[in-house]
């Protein structure tokens, strides 16, 4: 699968195969996609808590809200937590300097690669952005902010390719000389 089929079929997963689980040679090629990312003087400002089984079960429910989103994170076999980690020295000098978050654009970087090869290996995910930081914390035993958690899994049998809906490319680029 070349980059541009990744990025034609990757898509959220929102029903997955909660009997089928993840094997883990995949996981392992999974997360050192996410470790070979680039990011600001190399800083890699992230941890990934990897949650399976209970633990997996129990920090499902707490991606909830609003009347229902992201109900289905309770069918992923693995959720992925991504936790804001500090600067490196030179990263944190530079985002001082220039006013810039590099640690969210590292995070982001990291995810689109970790997702990128979740799907190179055949499986589906979903980044969340809604969830309750402080019990995922508590129940992960981490100390540093949550960014996102990332659902992981096959999606179930019939789960069909969705028409990707995207802007205009002359709208998102401008070509100057």
């Amino acid at each position: 699968m070349n980059f541009m089929e990744i990025a034609q079929t990757r898509q959220s997963c929102r029903s997955y195969d909660e009997e089928r689980p993840v094997e883990q040679e995949k996981l392992e090629a999974i997360l050192e996609a996410a470790r070979l990312a680039p990011s600001a003087c190399n800083g890699q400002p992230w941890h990934i808590t990897v949650c399976r089984g209970d633990l997996a079960k129990e920090v499902a429910p707490l991606t909830k809200g609003m009347g229902g989103m992201n109900k289905f994170a309770i069918q992923a076999p693995i959720l992925l937590v991504i936790s804001e980690q500090p600067y490196v020295r030179a990263a944190g000098l530079a985002a001082k300097a220039k006013n810039n978050d590099y640690r969210s654009m590292d995070i982001g970087i990291a995810c689109a690669y970790l997702t990128a090869e979740a799907t190179a290996q055949g499986l589906s995910t979903c980044i969340l952005g809604w969830f309750d930081d402080e019990k995922v914390r508590k129940l992960c035993g981490i100390d540093h902010p949550i960014r996102l958690i990332i659902t992981l899994g096959y999606a179930k049998e019939g789960d069909i390719l969705r028409k990707k809906v995207r802007k205009d490319l002359s709208d998102l680029v401008t070509y100057k000389e």
